[in-house]
């Protein structure tokens, strides 16, 4: 990636204290609302809630994305 693409990266501000494993998922909408929920139906999820907002991934263009913070 370039340094324009890193610095549109935000790091999620951890509230716990310490360095938590974050999986990114990026893809078309449903693709995204897909692999969340079979995350959840798989149980490598306890609550759809661990998952951020579904946003537009900042670099790709009509990709979205979510953030799930293990």
């Amino acid at each position: 990636m370039n340094t324009e693409c890193n610095e549109s990266l935000t790091v999620i501000d951890h509230t716990y204290g310490d360095d938590r494993a974050q999986i990114w998922i990026i893809g078309t909408r449903d693709q995204v609302i897909h692999q969340m929920n079979e995350f959840y139906v798989r149980n490598l999820v306890p609550d759809r809630a661990r998952f951020t907002p579904i946003i537009p991934a900042p670099f790709a263009k009509g990709k979205y994305m979510t953030v799930l913070e293990r």
